[in-house]
């Protein structure tokens, strides 16, 4: 689908889901806080803002359709191993690095 039709088609699902409530195109855009143009506009086809789109759906009480279209994302399975492994990590002592025992150095020793 192109751009155009996505937008035709979630225009289309906003005026249905409007009728299925009873709600005019006034009332809506009342309930959305825009014109009444603007909800003949996008029941058109002729798009929105981001900003509009989620009044018009707040306005309908279809928030649960932001989930379905975007909805969160699972964690992979690699961010899983990642992380697993950076809760579990031991810090390494240095082969081949020996430490004097403490309190044997004296102001003037070589190293």
């Amino acid at each position: 689908m192109s751009n155009q039709q996505i937008e035709a088609e979630m225009g289309e699902r906003i005026r249905r889901k409007r009728l299925d409530m009873n709600i005019s195109q006034t009332e809506l855009a009342r309930r959305a806080g825009v014109a009444r143009r603007t909800i003949t506009s996008v029941e058109n086809g002729e798009g929105c803002s981001l900003q509009t789109l989620i009044a018009l759906v707040r306005a309908l009480r279809a928030l649960p359709w932001i989930d379905q279209f975007l909805p969160e994302p699972d964690v992979s399975p690699m961010a899983l191993l990642l992380e697993s492994q950076a809760k579990y990590r031991v810090k390494r002592k240095h082969a081949g690095r020996s430490k004097k025992p403490v309190g044997t150095w004296k102001w003037g020793d070589e190293k």
